[in-house]
């Protein structure tokens, strides 16, 4: 069974409704990312950036799955399917996608910001975490997430999974964010890149297959095309 690894970012939970990065009045548009995305932001007012991220949980519970993300599990019939996500949303896991690394953390997760740098699980009926939360070892816990200017832990991970794809499948992101960017280099020689994305990219790279739909109409596109190549 050949290996599919799919890239995703937000054009693909765009379509659930979650607001992303560049989104005229979204969540992000009401805060510059210097007072709620980085390390400075963390030490400069905790609450504000566990209010951010308190909102971004709450319209997580209030959206669901759509067809592109469907679409990858049907996908995992005739394929090893292999998520690579920059999104930091459950969208992937509660559609049924069985094999995903999340780039850039998880919403869902918080984690101790003791020496251990435990994660923990959130629950669903309560998303709220204020300071003054602390890990069992009495350290506060910050959001599971990779903010700006902070190493990207699983990025050596992606790197070896996309050595070894035989397709590589970028969904909704714009192939402008490094390091995650940087990951459609490290495919073997050959081996068949498809861009869903409804605009224009700009990118250098003669093997990638432009398919010039949004998320879901470019998956069932995609797989059209992939079955009838099997």
């Amino acid at each position: 069974m050949k290996k599919l690894v799919v890239l995703t970012g937000s054009g693909i939970s765009a379509e659930s409704g979650i607001s992303t990065f560049r989104d005229s009045g979204g969540l992000w548009e009401q805060h510059r990312i210097e007072d709620v995305a980085t390390p400075e932001a963390w030490n400069r007012n905790q609450e504000l950036v566990h209010k951010f991220y308190n909102l971004r949980r709450e319209q997580l519970l209030n959206v669901v799955p759509n067809n592109a993300h469907y679409g990858l599990v049907e996908l995992e019939k005739y394929f090893n399917v292999q998520i690579i996500t920059q999104n930091v949303d459950n969208l992937h896991e509660r559609a049924g996608s069985k094999q995903i690394v999340h780039l850039h953390g998880e919403l869902m997760k918080v984690r101790s910001t003791g020496p251990g740098q435990e994660v923990f699980e959130l629950n669903e009926k309560n998303v709220i975490l204020k300071k003054g939360d602390l890990c069992p070892k009495g350290f506060q816990l910050r959001p599971h997430i990779v903010w700006f200017g902070e190493a990207v832990p699983e990025i050596e991970h992606a790197i070896e999974i996309v050595e070894e794809a035989d397709i590589l499948v970028i969904i909704g992101t714009s192939l402008q964010v490094y390091p995650a960017a940087g990951l459609v280099n490290y495919t073997k020689p050959g081996v068949p890149v498809y861009l869903i994305d409804p605009n224009d990219v700009n990118f250098n790279n003669s093997r990638i297959n432009h398919i010039k739909l949004n998320a879901s109409q470019g998956v069932d596109a995609l797989k059209l095309t992939l079955l009838s190549e099997m």
